[in-house]
């Protein structure tokens, strides 16, 4: 069943606050692009991103201040020529996406394992617990 195009592509991405990566935020101009599913396995999280059309050296993984962020660009030219050195079939394709998953800062970037095949980006998070902050009380000496 199709849902009305008012609820947009996102639908549900508000429901998924309080989960594990529900945090993220998707700049894309292709809408289709990185689609993830995300395990929660028994010691990490396993995400799967599709990336259709790219290549493994078209892609780019960086973690910073927590934030696991996926950035591809790629740039194709398929130009086709008669004998005369006319155009039969010109098709360019240019762009990028980004997307972004808040993996907590107890996560290091030797960490996480990253594997690309059949155009699917394969990831494997570990779950890490936040260390307890420990609340540090500064006290003024009284004397007397």
């Amino acid at each position: 069943m199709l849902m009305p195009s008012i609820f947009g592509e996102n639908l549900f991405d508000d429901f998924m606050e309080g989960f594990p990566f529900g945090n993220y935020k998707t700049t894309s101009s292709f809408n289709s692009l990185m689609k993830t599913d995300i395990r929660d396995m028994d010691q990490s999280y396993e995400l799967d991103i599709d990336m259709p059309g790219f290549r493994k050296e078209d892609i780019k993984a960086e973690l910073k201040n927590g934030y696991l962020t996926i950035e591809a660009r790629t740039s194709r030219d398929n130009d086709e020529q008669d004998e005369k050195g006319r155009y039969i079939r010109r098709e360019r394709y240019c762009g990028s996406c980004q997307r972004s998953f808040y993996v907590g800062k107890e996560v290091t970037q030797e960490d996480i394992k990253a594997r690309f095949e059949n155009g699917i980006l394969k990831l494997t998070v570990p779950k890490r617990e936040a260390l307890p902050r420990t609340e540090e009380n500064h006290y003024i000496a009284i004397e007397g």
